[in-house]
């Protein structure tokens, strides 16, 4: 057998794992959230939908409206993280006593 041919053991989740941890939990769940995404989508073929744009006529256009939305709030909850963001000792640095020696706010 080759380097490129050994069998991949995948590492085993600790002793008090979730059934999440567990690879092949992972992979069911991504097939089932794809085929009832996929249902939802394939849906818009019975449900006659009501546009008011031309936009929302388009095949899917609520799924794609959707992901997009979904897409643009985690980019702007990373661009607001980089404003909001704190050192890791932010709190620990405010407790400390002033450098001086004195005790403000007696």
């Amino acid at each position: 057998m080759s380097s490129d041919e050994r069998p991949r053991v995948t590492p085993l989740p600790p002793a008090g794992a979730s059934w999440l941890d567990r690879p092949g939990t992972i992979r069911v769940l991504w097939i089932a959230f794809i085929a009832v995404l996929a249902i939802t989508v394939a849906a818009e073929l019975l449900v006659h939908l009501h546009p008011r744009f031309r936009l929302e006529r388009w095949f899917g256009f609520h799924a794609a409206w959707g992901f997009l939305s979904c897409v643009a709030m985690v980019l702007f909850a990373n661009l607001l993280g980089v404003f909001l963001r704190r050192p890791d000792d932010y709190y620990a640095r405010l407790e400390q006593p002033p450098a001086d020696g004195e005790q403000h706010g007696d």
